[in-house]
């Protein structure tokens, strides 16, 4: 894995510069350009928000996840006074979404051109905070909302390198912090999600290579790295999985574009280390618990995750009217903010560490997500949405060997499951019209988006939640919708 990485990325970083060297045999004289052009961008933006019921959400509850599950205050079917404790409405209105950026270009030798993006928003600073009785669903939108990096990169792009027939190429280099090569393709819509869960978001650090051979192919290739949207495992979300599996995740990816139609397909491969060292129990006893233990680490490990990703985006535009569509399929990709993940595969005991923690074994998820986005008009606008995603599970060859309590089911500490989701989901949609009105530099817009869950009940084995062999939960199926009414003003400059 490790010399394929080396491979790859010594092709990436040396292609321009044969290229380059090719061109300087037939061209003129050198010519520089040494001055940048800036252009500042950006716009102020207000979210107004309400939701008929708690849910999960981000970005001080803008970034809509989905619904949270029932959570009665009895257990008993027949009392009066029992009801859903998360079906509360509620309000809210936020600016913090407001960007700022800087594009740089203008800066060239000969054909090698240089340029620069630098963007960032007020999303950081936010703090969870659940500290009354009283209050339920997610309450970390307390803080006071602080600068955060959002894209930072610089450009290289070799222009007209020769080809046959007389035909040009370019080849671009983008080296920096950006949008993940298949997060990249948005709908249409202004909600701040862009599409998310049933679509890949992330911004990533990364080493990026586009090659465009001709007017109508392109061929792309990534290595990339994980900053805020990160892997999940025994510690939950952090990049530590991927420092220590010394690995970086890699992309591979193909464009057709020809008069109004864009096709994109790729495959994302990630390869990470769940645990460094494994872990045991020694004794430590105090003065009110003489049988306490805790947890040291015991030796290095040799764990390793890895997970396969592919999808499918095409566009179509004629005159006023888009149409835009995103697939996935594959394995984990809670990274990129899907609804899926991996489990530990064992050894595993309940309510106790394994019998031998030397190397444990992990298998991914897999689902399915896809999403369709609609739009026509330019002054006024009008966007439909839609988007489903499905849990599929384990793999037929890993249900045979699961293990867990019994051998039938799995616990659900064990499954590495996206956080901003939960593993007895089974599937979920979202419908979500919305009208946009453009005046100049002023928009506005309202939309109305319904998001459904269908969740299965946690099967109890030994007093533990637990999922079947196949990693779901398939006992008591029923859905939880929300409705939430949004609308957004926004001034660009």
């Amino acid at each position: 894995m490790k010399k394929s990485v080396l491979i790859l990325l010594t092709l990436i970083l040396s292609l321009p510069v044969f290229a380059a060297k090719e061109t300087e045999k037939k061209s003129a004289p050198v010519k520089e350009h040494l001055q940048n052009h800036f252009k500042l961008y950006g716009f102020i933006r207000n979210f107004f928000v309400y939701d008929s019921r708690d849910s999960k959400a981000g970005t001080g509850d803008l970034f809509y996840y989905l619904p949270l599950d029932n959570k009665w205050n009895t257990a008993d079917v027949n009392d009066p006074a029992r009801e859903d404790l998360n079906a509360s409405p509620n309000f809210r209105f936020l600016a913090l979404t407001s960007r700022v950026g800087f594009d740089v270009s203008g800066y060239y030798i000969n054909n090698l051109h240089f340029g620069a993006k630098i963007e960032g928003d007020f999303y950081s600073g936010l703090a969870a905070a659940k500290t009354a009785t009283g209050l339920s669903g997610n309450t970390s939108v307390s803080g006071t909302a602080q600068a955060r990096l959002r894209q930072a990169y610089v450009t290289l792009t070799w222009k007209d390198l020769p080809m046959r027939n007389d035909k040009t190429a370019q080849v671009g280099l983008k080296i920096g912090q950006a949008w993940h090569p298949m997060a990249a393709d948005m709908p249409h819509v202004f909600s701040l999600e862009a599409g998310a869960p049933f679509g890949p978001f992330s911004r990533t650090p990364q080493v990026t290579m586009d090659a465009n051979l001709g007017s109508n192919w392109v061929i792309s290739a990534s290595a990339l790295w994980q900053m805020q949207y990160q892997s999940n495992g025994p510690i939950g979300g952090s990049a530590l999985y991927m420092k220590y599996g010394k690995t970086p995740e890699m992309y591979a990816g193909v464009t057709y574009k020809s008069k109004g139609f864009l096709m994109r397909a790729g495959v994302d491969v990630l390869s990470i280390k769940p645990r460094e060292f494994s872990a045991k129990s020694v004794p430590a006893p105090t003065e009110k618990d003489p049988d306490a233990t805790k947890l040291v680490s015991d030796k290095r490990v040799s764990d390793r995750k890895t997970s396969v990703l592919g999808y499918l985006y095409a566009q179509y535009s004629y005159k006023t009217f888009s149409v835009k569509a995103k697939t996935t399929y594959g394995s984990a990709g809670e990274h990129m903010g899907l609804m899926s993940g991996y489990v530990n595969m064992g050894p595993i005991s309940v309510g106790g560490l394994p019998a031998s923690a030397d190397t444990w074994e992990y298998a991914p998820l897999h689902s399915s997500s896809s999403w369709l986005s609609l739009a026509y008009g330019k002054k006024w606008q009008g966007v439909l949405f839609l988007g489903y995603m499905k849990n599929l599970g384990l793999a037929g060859s890993d249900v045979d060997t699961t293990p867990g309590p019994g051998a039938d089911y799995i616990p659900v500490s064990d499954v590495y499951f996206n956080k901003n989701g939960f593993a007895n989901m089974n599937q979920m949609f979202r419908v979500s019209p919305e009208v946009i009105y453009t005046f100049g530099k002023f928009v506005v817009g309202l939309e109305w988006q319904y998001t459904a869950v269908q969740y299965g009940k946690y099967h109890k084995e030994e007093g533990v939640n637990c999922l079947n062999r196949k990693a779901l939960a398939t006992e008591g199926l029923h859905w939880i919708g929300n409705h939430r009414i949004q609308s957004m003003v926004r001034f660009n400059f």
